[in-house]
């Protein structure tokens, strides 16, 4: 069974920096994603990014050039780095993993963007 802790969450103005961190534990097999997903209020939970465990990254169109997705695969973590952000990030932040055989969460860490 894998277990995700999520870290790294809060209020920040804009323009500033943020990163997230998930450590998963567990065993957790190849192949792999391991991501980030944000939910607005009343809305699905949307893809931030992910990272393959061969190192393939995928962003949303509204992140990218601001949003950085790193993997340790050694420690099973997964890094969200957040540069410049804007109110509209303000969001849950959820780390997940998909393995072959299902997918994981985390519990959600909120990020506020406001002045």
């Amino acid at each position: 069974q894998v277990q995700l802790v999520e870290s790294g969450g809060g209020l920040v103005q804009p323009g500033e920096s943020l990163k997230l961190s998930c450590a998963a534990s567990g065993t957790i097999s190849s192949p792999n994603i391991m991501g980030y997903y944000r939910r607005f209020p009343g809305k699905q939970r949307e893809l931030v990014a992910h990272i393959t465990s061969g190192g393939r990254t995928n962003y949303a169109d509204s992140v990218k050039g601001r949003f950085t997705i790193s993997r340790d695969n050694a420690e099973n973590t997964v890094l969200l780095q957040m540069n410049s952000l804007k109110p509209e990030d303000t969001a849950v932040y959820y780390c997940n993993v998909w393995v072959l055989s299902g997918e994981y969460w985390g519990q959600g860490t909120q990020v506020t963007v406001s002045s």
